[in-house]
């Protein structure tokens, strides 16, 4: 129906066994989100209810966040963090610190 991008079926449940979402009682999977790294890592994963959307916006914003810190791991993307924004330096004397450190 006019769909302009790849869409794809889980039929036999395969993909959201492995990562862990499927839900035999019923058949069906909950509503995952995974960001996985050029390297095959996980960094990223959110798992919903089924009749619980997700935020297209901060999964981009995730996404940024994961592609910023690959360039600078030895930084921080805080909560609500946008492309561009102040990023942190984790050390001990940031604990309880975070909100000033942002300012």
């Amino acid at each position: 129906a006019g769909v302009k991008y790849p869409m794809a079926a889980d039929t036999t449940g395969t993909v959201s066994k492995l990562f862990g979402v499927y839900d035999p009682a019923s058949g069906l999977a909950l509503r995952g989100t995974f960001i996985i790294n050029p390297a095959g890592v996980l960094v990223s994963s959110e798992v919903n209810f089924y009749n619980v959307g997700r935020n297209a916006d901060e999964l981009l914003r995730k996404m940024q966040a994961n592609v910023y810190l690959a360039k600078h791991p030895d930084e921080a993307c805080p909560a609500k963090w946008q492309q561009g924004a102040k990023t942190l330096k984790p050390s001990e004397a940031m604990v309880g610190k975070v909100f000033e450190a942002l300012q």
